[in-house]
């Protein structure tokens, strides 16, 4: 376990994460974010999607579902599943087509949809801090 004290080290972390997958799964990696609502799910989400090479916003696809960002190191598809009610909502975003695809897949809640989805990759877990409200504490396990 690893504590991020602010912010910038959330997003920090998440371009690390970034550049290790293109160094250990040559940019194709299936990773699941977990942790509660506040977490950090979406900041560290918006670093990995930096440390691949994207300079814009991050938005959160709560209410899209899925956010694609073809970037010049790959492909990254940003789930967030919180507002899933039935995994079969995957099938309108072509979940089959992606998974078996190349890119990254990160999905935010993938919990809601684990029938659904093959084992990761890696897991990433976020939580708040007892300590320290600002600050996080990040585990990542690599299968």
């Amino acid at each position: 376990m690893k504590v991020l004290q602010d912010e910038t080290a959330t997003v920090a972390a998440g371009a690390a994460l970034g550049q290790a997958l293109i160094e250990r799964y040559d940019g194709s990696a299936l990773v699941f974010l977990l942790g509660n609502l506040g977490a950090g799910k979406t900041t560290f989400a918006r670093g990995l999607i930096q440390g691949f090479g994207h300079s814009g916003a991050v938005k959160s696809p709560t209410y899209t579902l899925l956010e694609p960002y073809e970037l010049e190191q790959g492909v990254v598809y940003h789930f967030d599943l919180y507002r899933i009610s039935d995994p079969q909502e995957l099938e309108f975003v072509g979940i089959d087509e992606i998974i078996d695809g190349s890119g990254i897949k990160l999905f935010e809640w993938p919990e809601r949809a684990t029938d659904w989805l093959p084992d990761p990759d890696v897991t990433v877990e976020l939580e708040v801090n007892e300590y320290a409200p600002n600050a996080r504490n990040l585990t990542i396990v690599y299968r």
